[in-house]
């Protein structure tokens, strides 16, 4: 078995894998630099003291595309996922080194799209920023990959993700119904350059920083269907 379906295997059966040593030193660096010159008074922009978040980051910050999608990830992209698969959701979290944020654990069950309208299937609606955002079928759900891009070192104590291998396969599956005498949990620690790929509907969160180091972290949402009725993903971006 090549590494290419070891890595598809471990998503298929996992609902997650990490790939370490994507992108070099000089590759986040300038992704770096480029969030850091952005304009921050767009109404994307979001910051606290335990928060500082970009939706549609890369439409906010178009400067870091060419460095994102560099050749590597669009490698793994294209040998796990085909060539098919366009971004359609992006946003940058910045955990800061205090940060008393945390997540508990959910699944992703909300895509963003250009306006409302009343389809089979699709609901409940919510509106952020100007944004929508709505839940749709699962066999939408169950076709997105999200890859998340660190940007620092990221382990249990400065809130890497947690995860329950495996719950991506059972729906929606609300927490409050997991039994820890069947599930596991799993921590996706990441060094900085390195990726997680994984399926949105699995079950993940993410503790409090408690080590003081900072975690940055690029989310991507990939889907190669088309919404129907004319819905339109709010931020599809081909050409990459």
């Amino acid at each position: 078995m090549t590494g290419w379906e070891e890595y598809r295997k471990q998503i298929a059966d996992d609902g997650f894998v990490v790939i370490h040593d994507v992108f070099s030193e000089e590759e986040i660096k300038k992704i770096i630099d480029g969030i850091e010159n952005a304009d921050t008074s767009c109404e994307t922009f979001r910051k606290s003291e335990d928060l500082f978040a970009i939706r549609q980051f890369l439409k906010g910050v178009p400067e870091v595309r060419k460095s994102v999608f560099s050749s590597r990830l669009t490698a793994i992209i294209k040998e796990i996922f085909g060539n098919s698969y366009l971004a359609v959701k992006s946003i940058y979290f910045d955990k800061p080194e205090s940060s008393n944020w945390y997540v508990a654990y959910h699944q992703d069950l909300t895509i963003s799209v250009d306006r409302k309208a009343e389809i089979e299937g699709f609901g409940p609606w919510t509106t952020k920023q100007d944004q929508f955002g709505v839940q749709p079928p699962l066999e939408i759900l169950g076709n997105i990959f999200t890859i998340r891009i660190h940007l620092d070192d990221t382990d249990e104590y400065n809130g890497a993700l947690k995860v329950v291998p495996g719950s991506h396969a059972k729906g929606i599956y609300r927490p409050e119904t997991i039994d820890w005498t069947i599930e596991k949990e799993a921590i996706c620690s990441v060094k900085k350059g390195g990726i997680m790929i994984m399926k949105p509907l699995l079950l993940h969160g993410s503790n409090r920083t408690t080590n003081g180091k900072r975690r940055r972290v690029i989310h991507i949402e990939f889907s190669d269907l088309e919404l129907p009725g004319g819905l339109q993903w709010s931020e599809k971006i081909s050409g990459l």
